[in-house]
C-alpha cells in the first residue's frame, strides 16, 4: 500500500524497551512485561499475550469528584505485549515519578501508569466548591504516569515569592511542596454588577510546579470524568 497514510509518520515503530512510551500526540504506548494499569476504555488496540482484567472502581474512590460522586475504573494490564492508549484525541504526555517525588493530578488527566507507583486519596483544599473536584490523587513511588490534557499543557513555575493562582476547572496537577487554599478575586458586589466570572481560584503557594490545561471542562465534560 501506498500513500502517506502509510508513511513512517503514522507508522506504529517496534518497541526498543519495556514501558511506556509517546507515539504520537495523541496516544501512548505500553510495551508490557509483567503488569500495568490504566484508565478503562483507553485501550485502542493491542498485540502480543496479554490479559485484561477490570479493576472495578480500583483508583475510583480516590479521584471521584464532588459534584458527579463518580470515579475513574480502572483495569490491569498482565502479560507480554504491546498495547496503546488513548482518550477522546486528547494530547498525551509523560511524567516520571522518582522516590521522593509526590505528583497530585486530577482523575480526568489519568491515562495510564506504572504498577511500581502507589496512589492515595488526598482532599485538596478549597476545590469542589467550584467544581474542580475534590478528591485528587497523589501518586508516589518510581515510574511513570500517562496524562491526558485537552491541547498543549501549560506548567507554571510556583515560588514563596510568586504564588499562581489557577481555575479549578483547568488545572492538570501539581508537584510536591505546594499548598493549596482557595481565594477570591473578585466581591460579591462586582459579581452582581457583571464581573467577569472568575471568582474563586486555588491557590498554590511554595516551591515546585503547576501543570494546566487551556480549556476549562464544560458541564457536560465535567459530568462524564
Amino acid at each position: 500500500m501506498k500513500g502517506d497514510l502509510f508513511s513512517s509518520r503514522h507508522m506504529a515503530q517496534p518497541a526498543v524497551a519495556p514501558g511506556m512510551t509517546v507515539e504520537n500526540a495523541k496516544c501512548l504506548r505500553y510495551t508490557v512485561n509483567g503488569e500495568m494499569l490504566a484508565r478503562q476504555g483507553a485501550m485502542i488496540a493491542y498485540r502480543g499475550n496479554l490479559q485484561f482484567e477490570r479493576k472495578g472502581q480500583g483508583v475510583g474512590g480516590m479521584l471521584k469528584r464532588a459534584v458527579t460522586g463518580e470515579g475513574l475504573p480502572l483495569m490491569a494490564v498482565r502479560g507480554q505485549g504491546e498495547a496503546w492508549f488513548a482518550h477522546e484525541a486528547q494530547n498525551c504526555f509523560i511524567v516520571e515519578v522518582e522516590p521522593g517525588d509526590e505528583f497530585t493530578v486530577n482523575g480526568r488527566n489519568v491515562l495510564c501508569f506504572d504498577a511500581t507507583l502507589s496512589y492515595r486519596i488526598a482532599t485538596v483544599k478549597g476545590a469542589g466548591i467550584t467544581g474542580g473536584g475534590l478528591f485528587n490523587s497523589v501518586f508516589t513511588g518510581q515510574g511513570e504516569l500517562g496524562l491526558i490534557c485537552e491541547g498543549n499543557p501549560l506548567v507554571i513555575p510556583v515560588s514563596p515569592q510568586y504564588p499562581v493562582y489557577v481555575d479549578t476547572d483547568a488545572v492538570v496537577g501539581w508537584t510536591a511542596g505546594l499548598q493549596t487554599s482557595l481565594h477570591r478575586s473578585q466581591s460579591i458586589g462586582s459579581m452582581l454588577r457583571g464581573g467577569s466570572g472568575e471568582a474563586v481560584q486555588l491557590a498554590l503557594q511554595g516551591e515546585g510546579y503547576v501543570v494546566v490545561r487551556p480549556s476549562e471542562a464544560t458541564p457536560q465534560k465535567a459530568g462524564q470524568h
